[in-house]
């Protein structure tokens, strides 16, 4: 029999909604030092004991909270950051609900110190049992705000026994500290172990010293492999860096998004940086990068999740395609230079190591397409003259490193497959397959893209059977089916009948294609879908038609290579995503020598 329905204790409220705002110590840390950035703290100091479980102290310089406003500080839905449906509607803020401090406070002993600036001391508030507050005791503290929460989950022990071992769960901890100081260069962090310093950011004001706070959250390495992005367009604006594709991961562990200053995982988002590292990433690897999304507060929800690790653009399809074609944008705008490709699981050989001489020659598989041995021909194939060889006078230049191109004049050709080259800091090698193919790959594109994605009807139109929702979406977006080159008409409240595909893609299968572009018509707002189709077709098409292994270049030719990719958009990596060239500065070659020791 049902029982009277009656009004839940305080304490078991704050508990329930414990239940969604913290789910581990790291979640304690994130709401915390998310309060003391809106109080404007310039440092702030995390103190952590037994992976959180013991103890966690937040403490900042911030504007400090007055003694009034404590025990507001530890009721429910009271804040100072949002008066009004308008105010929630723009949210700027990091925290706006009002639970995080009462839903804390309801499953672990915590205490407030604070002081406002200009007071004459400080003021130290407990929560007592039951979810009441004593009222506030003076305390000696300085300006700015104290958080200590001890002994997490003691009264809820069903939830401790989730909790990893203290190492996980201090990893995540330290997760959550380096993703805030990558959106905040112009606060200090500090965070402790169990009395270890594990962290020290200093305030990062200057460029050199950003680069110094993602050498220390990325690792060492990773700053010099980065691309600057600055793009603006329709209200939005874009900025940060994105790894080079050769140096990616084999985990999408390093990836940073925030909107507006707040750290999100969005599922829009992620497809856009995924579609714009489509045919430069290897198979099965993950793009690094740190990137700052900044629009108009009321053109996102942000009060979608209770953890606020989830928003909600309001022009979803805008957002993507701005995102695409930024960050396209810019990793086609990389050329040969002064970076080194290399990826995140290439070994360090030793300098002393020398490799033993192999019994044959190794060779790369050629693909079974004849392929014409004339010179002029291969000349035809880059459809440009023969440049002048670099001769005695291009030599010394490169020697000298005066006026000497980024990839450096060609030496000589190794097994078949590679170019050697001096360029004026060491030796560049050339993968000359993988290279021609991205320079094929890239005017096959050009000239699609130019002449626009054209139709071919079918012989016999294939009927799909859809919901009434997607028919829907297809009678809508037909223009837009359209540009993709594909002629869809509605037959029916659930059917859908395509009368013409790409020219490109008409061995395709057409009823997978409209069902894979729906899904990202009604997901994303947009669909890349059918220009994967073509850029697969190009890629293989390029494939065959580019230079094979084995195939004797002459130093004209090697050169015209070495200039096109010079040219070439996204020349670094082949259309699989492998490097096609690499460098060995002199620095390198002495080690590998052991010369100066």
């Amino acid at each position: 029999m049902p029982t009277k329905i009656h009004a839940l204790p305080l304490q078991l409220v704050n508990q329930i909604a414990a239940g969604e705002v913290v789910e581990r110590p790291a979640s304690v840390i994130k709401e915390l030092v998310e309060n003391s950035l809106d109080a404007g703290a310039t440092r702030i100091d995390i103190e952590v004991e037994r992976g959180g479980v013991k103890l966690m102290r937040v403490r900042d310089d911030g504007c400090g909270i007055s003694p009034e406003d404590l025990p507001l500080a530890l009721a429910r839905h009271a804040t100072s950051k949002v008066a009004s449906l308008d105010d929630l509607e723009r949210v700027i803020s990091m925290g706006f609900r009002g639970e995080a401090l009462p839903s804390i406070a309801s499953v672990s002993r915590l205490t407030i110190l604070s002081r406002e600036a200009g007071a004459e001391a400080g003021w130290r508030i407990t929560p007592a049992a039951g979810g009441d507050s004593e009222a506030p005791a003076p305390a000696a503290h300085p300006v700015g705000t104290t958080v200590e929460v001890r002994d997490l989950f003691y009264n809820t022990p069903a939830r401790r026994k989730f909790l990893r071992t203290e190492k996980t769960e201090f990893g995540h901890i330290e997760t959550v500290v380096k993703r805030l100081a990558l959106a905040w260069f112009s606060v200090a962090f500090r965070l402790t172990h169990n009395g270890r310093a594990v962290l020290e950011l200093p305030v990062a004001d200057r460029p050199e010293r950003r680069h110094q706070r993602l050498a220390q959250v990325l690792g060492a390495a990773t700053p010099e492999h980065l691309i600057t992005v600055d793009h603006a367009a329709a209200g939005l604006q874009l900025s940060g860096w994105v790894a080079r594709p050769t140096f990616s991961r084999s985990q999408a562990d390093m990836q940073y998004f925030y909107v507006n200053g707040r750290m999100v995982r969005d599922k829009l988002v992620t497809h856009a940086i995924r579609q714009a590292y489509r045919d430069v990433l290897y198979h099965g690897r993950h793009p690094i990068y740190v990137l700052y999304l900044s629009l108009d507060p009321a053109a996102v929800d942000v009060n979608v999740h209770p953890t606020k690790h989830e928003v909600r653009f309001r022009e979803g399809r805008m957002v993507h395609d701005f995102l695409f074609r930024a960050l396209g944008r810019a990793l086609a705008g990389e050329r040969p230079g002064e970076s080194l490709p290399v990826s995140d699981t290439a070994p360090e050989p030793p300098a002393t190591r020398v490799a033993p001489r192999p019994t044959t020659p190794p060779r790369q598989h050629a693909m079974p397409l004849s392929v014409e041995e004339r010179g002029a021909r291969y000349q035809a194939a880059f459809h440009m003259q023969r440049p002048p060889s670099p001769g005695p006078v291009a030599a010394v230049a490169a020697e000298e490193g005066a006026d000497v191109p980024p990839l450096g004049y060609a030496l000589a050709q190794l097994h078949g497959i590679y170019i050697l080259s001096q360029a004026a800091d060491g030796l560049v090698l050339v993968d000359m397959h993988a290279a021609h193919e991205r320079i094929t790959y890239e005017r096959l594109k050009a000239a699609t893209a130019e002449q626009g994605i054209r139709s071919q009807p079918l012989l016999v139109p294939v009927t799909v059977a859809v919901s009434s929702q997607e028919a829907d979406l297809a009678e809508s977006a037909r223009e837009v089916l359209a540009s993709l080159g594909l002629e869809v008409d509605r037959m029916g409240a659930e059917t859908l009948v395509v009368r013409a595909v790409p020219v490109l893609l008409q061995q395709a299968d057409a009823e997978r294609l409209l069902r894979d572009v729906l899904a990202d018509l009604n997901t994303y707002g947009a669909s890349e879908r059918v220009r994967e189709e073509i850029d697969g077709v190009l890629a293989t098409m390029a494939c065959h038609g580019s230079v094979r292994a084995n195939r004797r270049l002459t130093l004209d030719e090697m050169n015209a290579l070495l200039r096109d990719m010079e040219r070439t958009e996204r020349s670094g990596q082949c259309n699989h995503g492998r490097p096609t060239w690499v460098r060995l500065g002199m620095a390198e070659l002495d080690q590998l020598f052991l010369r100066g020791r």
